[in-house]
This record gives structure tokens, sequence and C-alpha cells, in this order.
């Protein structure tokens, strides 16, 4: 349930204030010269005293004795029931939030759909277990502060009544909030939700004192903050094994979709990893005011480098007194860390870009590009420009981009030990995930192909780099439609790309250790995904394609037998072949199957490991 503004302390307090505006006493009749005469009557410091009634007023005031002897009745039943600290004794050291306080903040989430791993915290407030905390962490936007007060909001009377909100700060400390926390337990509170606790400098090396003290006494603590690698740290070296932790950073198409009601895969490359809506800042003067994290490449700049530098150097400076920067210790003495973190996740991009436009440069997806708008049907879209353009130099400056880094101003230079160690901390923070890529010719090993959790970062940073591409002389030699419709054809190429990095992220992450999620390269062409299903010792293979347009040449490399013979050998039974695209779902004569890529994703989560492959067709 929703707790409306007034809750029960408020309810206690309105009734108070109704009583006192209540008649006192009783009503009593007196026979004076054979009439009968009609007085209220009451004790006052020891004495009786009476007032004259009329007759006519008699029924009206015994009615209002009665419900004042109702409200004293009932109001001291809440006070037995619920606890409350005296605003006399509420002199707290941190910023807790009861009463009154809390019931306003939690209504501001009514009407807010919920992330799918909510359930979790209700199931550990009211569970059995009595040594954990539990931990909801991740990047700033992902709702978290939104998870808690829609927690609070859904509690019962009783259990919101011993309920408490703490915000804590950069300059609380763990001996504050542990003395608060004692306040808390005295008068009664048993939920207590802590937001933000990774501020606090000391929490990362004094974590333990919430799960092997205060829950032991019986309260359900539940923690949250952005600096997710804090909570790294803690849970392996202070908690171990006493927290229930669960990670927002990640948020799947299929969830973006249904807590936004955006139904369009674009609008999620465009701007998906965070929620535009749905998190309210309270009181938190450190967060960015914009509601779209990623809505330009500025934006997405500013979030990398308050959401995810700080993130790490404030992790790092505040656990076991910095111990943990190792290789990084130079670059933060330096101040130059977070300009290296920001390289590697620019670099990691810009080589995605340069994977997608260059590297397969006269078969692939600029050439794709360059036929397709020759062959288009309408006259006046129409074009040859991209052939007339300079490829080679057009390359040799992306290329060259790749190593501006402003060099000349570093003090230090990135080693490849700089960037193991970030990368490292980069997954810890579950913003890049590994995904393998098989070879279908001997002698070549397994390599891996970094995933970004959230698109709309990526989409940014490539789009920014895509139209750096469009100084090439010629080029700019066109008229603005031109060059805007050639633009607008590139960066499709980019979010076909980004359309497979999604479904294979989202596709190994539901399915899980039974089964294996990989790209499968040939020397000439790709399966864009291979589901091996290790139990059954079955396999599908899948195209993934931009496009609303069911074409068969989408479909080659599915039909060329010379692939396909590469594939039952090593990883089983070939139960099906599919492309996935925009447009809707059909089956074609040669046996391929076209599924809708978004309905594909939305249905991800009703697989189920013992269905087999069927369910993922």
């Amino acid at each position: 349930m929703i707790i409306p503004m007034t809750d029960s302390y408020g309810l206690m307090r309105q009734m108070e204030e109704r009583i006192a505006a209540l008649p006192i006493g009783y009503i009593s009749r007196k026979n004076i010269n054979g009439k009968t005469r009609y007085y209220l009557q009451w004790k006052e410091n020891g004495k009786v005293k009476s007032k004259y009634l009329r007759e006519e007023e008699t029924e009206e005031i015994q009615a209002q004795i009665e419900e004042r002897r109702q409200l004293q009745k009932r109001l001291k039943e809440l006070k037995k029931k619920f606890p409350a600290l005296e605003e006399s004794g509420r002199q707290f050291e941190t910023k807790v939030r009861i009463g009154n306080e809390l019931a306003g903040m939690a209504a501001s989430v009514e009407g807010l759909e919920k992330r799918e791993l909510y359930h979790r915290i209700p199931q550990y407030l009211y569970g059995n277990v009595r040594t954990k905390v539990c931990i909801v962490y991740g990047l700033r936007r992902t709702g978290k502060t939104t998870m808690l007060l829609q927690a609070v909001a859904d509690m019962s009377e009783e259990d919101f009544a011993r309920a408490a909100y703490i915000k804590l700060r950069t300059v609380d400390e763990m001996d504050q909030l542990t003395r608060d926390l004692d306040r808390l337990y005295q008068a009664g509170y048993k939920y207590v939700f802590l937001d933000e606790v990774t501020l606090m400098k000391d929490f990362i090396d004094s974590a333990a004192l919430l799960s092997d003290i205060y829950v032991p006494m019986g309260m359900r603590i539940v923690l949250s903050g952005t600096d997710s690698l804090g909570f790294w740290f803690a849970r392996d070296n202070e908690l171990y094994d006493r927290e229930r932790t669960f990670h927002t950073t990640f948020i799947p198409y299929r969830e973006y979709s249904h807590i936004l009601g955006i139904d369009s895969i674009d609008e999620y490359i465009r701007y998906g990893g965070t929620l535009k809506a749905g998190e309210t800042d309270f009181d938190d003067e450190e967060l960015l005011e914009e509601s779209v994290a990623f809505r330009d490449d500025e934006s997405t700049r500013r979030y990398i480098d308050t959401a995810i530098c700080k993130n790490i150097q404030n992790s790092l400076s505040c656990f076991a007194f910095g111990k943990y920067f190792g290789q990084l210790q130079s670059l933060y003495e330096t101040g130059e860390l977070t300009g290296a973190i920001n390289r590697i996740i620019e670099d990691m991009n810009h080589r995605f870009v340069l994977e997608v436009l260059t590297r397969p440069f006269v078969s692939h997806d600029l050439g794709i590009t360059e036929r397709n708008l020759k062959r288009e049907r309408d006259p006046e879209k129409r074009t040859d420009i991209l052939k007339a353009i300079d490829k080679e130099t057009v390359t040799k400056n992306l290329m060259k981009m790749l190593d501006i880094r402003n060099q000349e101003e570093q003090k230090i230079g990135i080693t490849p030990s700089h960037i193991v160690q970030i990368k490292k901390y980069l997954e810890a923070l579950d913003l890049i995930v590994p995904c393998p890529i098989e070879y279908g010719m001997a002698g070549m090993e397994p390599e891996e192909r970094i995933l970004f959790t959230q698109p709309g970062m990526r989409y940014c940073q490539a789009q920014a780099l895509v139209y750096s591409l469009m100084k090439d002389e010629t080029f700019r030699m066109l008229d603005n439609k031109t060059i805007s419709y050639v633009t607008e054809r590139l960066l499709g190429e980019v979010r076909g790309r980004m359309l497979e990095d999604i479904i294979l992220l989202e596709t190994s992450k539901v399915l899980g250790k039974d089964y294996e999620v990989f790209k499968f390269m040939f020397g000439s062409g790709e399966f864009d995904m291979v589901i091996f299903d290790k139990k059954n010792s079955a396999c599908a293979i899948y195209e993934i394609k931009h496009s609303a347009h069911c074409v068969r040449q989408q479909a080659r490399h599915l039909m060329d037998e010379e692939k396909l013979g590469l594939i039952s050998p090593r990883f089983g039974k070939l139960t099906g072949r599919f492309v996935l695209y925009l447009g809707e779902s059909l089956d074609t004569e040669d046996g391929i199957a076209y599924r809708n890529a978004e309905q594909f994703l939305k249905n991800l989560p009703e697989i189920t490991l013992e269905s087999g492959l069927e369910e993922v067709f």
C-alpha cells in the first residue's frame, strides 16, 4: 500500500487535537421544581464543575462525549502499537527521516513502475534470515532510491511505523550512524534504509558492524549507493557472505520498455542504460539535474566523469587508506586517473565504431551502405556519393583520431597494466561484459568482444565520432539534405552493430551457465549469434539485422552449406536458423525463420533451461 501523508503519527496527532476540542465529562439530569434540567459535569483541578445545557443540545453533546471516549481508546491502542521518538528527543546526527517526512517521500513514488529485481527487497525485509544486510547498488539513475521508497510505500501501517530512512553524506561517519541506529533500535524501529552509504569515508572498512551487530538484534538493514566499487570491496573484505546483493546498473530492453512505456529499440540504443524518469533527487545536490544522461556527447562525458570515474576514485581512496590503487596510484597522485578512465572507455567505443565502419570496408557495413544508397527506389534518395569518398584517407583519419589523447599534456602514459586494472573495475561496476568470439578457421583461438551494458553511452560517443568522419573534402561540398541523409545511413550501420551487441548481451545474461552464447567468425562472414544448449547438445544460429525489410541477402550465411557444415560437429544438432530483424515474424520456403528482434528481447525472461531451445524460437 502507498502510505498517505496522514500516516500513523499524523493520525495520532490529529486524534489528540480532536480530543482536545471535544467536551469532557458526562451529562447529568436534575429534577428542579418538577422540570428536568440537563448539566454537563466534569472534574477540573480536583473540583466538580458543571454547565447548564438546553434540552435540544443534549443529544449532540452526548454524541461528542462518546466520540471523545472512542478516540481516547483508539489513541491508547495506537500508542502501544507504534513506537515513536518524542520531538524533543529526535536529536539525530545523520539525516534520519521517519513519520510524516518519510511518508511524504514514499508518496512521491506512487504510480511508478517497479524494477524487475524490486521484489527481492520485500523478500529480504520479511524473510527469516537474521545475519545479513541487503545491498542495492549501481550507477546513477538506475532506480535505487526509488526502489527503497517503493519498499517503504508498500509497507503495512504497522511496519511503516517502525521504518526509518537515512540519507548519508560525505560528512557523516560510521560512529555517528551507529549512534543513530542505537537510538532507533531503542525506540522500537526495525526497518532501516541507508541511502548513499558509500559516501561515508569509513564505510568500506567498518561495514561489518551493520551485519554483525544490528541485524542479529532484529533490525532489517537495506544499503544503497552509487559507489558500486565501494560495495564490491566491502563484500570481499568486510561483509563476506553476510549480504544479499542486487545490482541495478544493467537495465535490459524489456525492462526499459516496460518501465518507461517505450517500444522502440532505437530509443533504447540512444538513451538506454539509465531511467529517464522515475528516480527523484532527494536533497542530493551532487547529482545532475538533467533527466537524460546520454542526451549528447557532452552529457555522456559528464556522466562518465561523475558516475564512473568518481565512483572508482572514491572507492580506491576510501578503502584501506588507498592501498588498492595499485598500478593506478601514480595516475591518481598526478590528477590524471579520471582522464585515463575516460580515455579507455572512449577508446573501447572508438574501436567499436572503427570495426563497424572500416574493418570490412568492401564487403560489409560501409560497403552495404554504399550499395544500398545506389539502389534506393526513391530517385531523390539515390546517390553514389560514398563511391566518391576517399575511403583510404577517411580510414587513416579515423585511425589517427584514436591516438589523439592530448599526450603532450600527460605526465604519465597509460600502460597495459593500467588498462587491465581499469577494465577489471569497469567489469566490477557491471558496465562492460566480455563476449566470446569463436572461429571456424583452423589455428584461430577464441577472442573476447567488449559489450557495454549502457547502450546510450556507446551510441552518443559513436555518433560524435561518425560525424567527425564527415570532414572529408568531397563530402563537405554536398548539400545539407544529402549530408544528413548519408550520415543517418552511416549511423544506421552503427545501430545495427549495437543491436547485435544488445541481443548477445541480454541473451547470455538470461540463458545462464547451461548455454553458451557467442559470435562465430569465418574467413568471410560470420554468424551474428550462436546459442549452444550444452545439456541437450543442440544449437541455433542467428543473423541480426537493423532493418524492417525481409531481404533474401540477409540470410545468405544461414544458407551457406559450407558454413553450416562447421557448426554441428562442434555444437550439436542444428535446430533452427533465424534472422532477428525489426519487421513482422514469418517463415520462408528456405527454412529460415524471421523473428522480430524487439519481441525476441521482451520474451527472453520466459525462456527456461528445462524447455531447451524451442522457447528461444
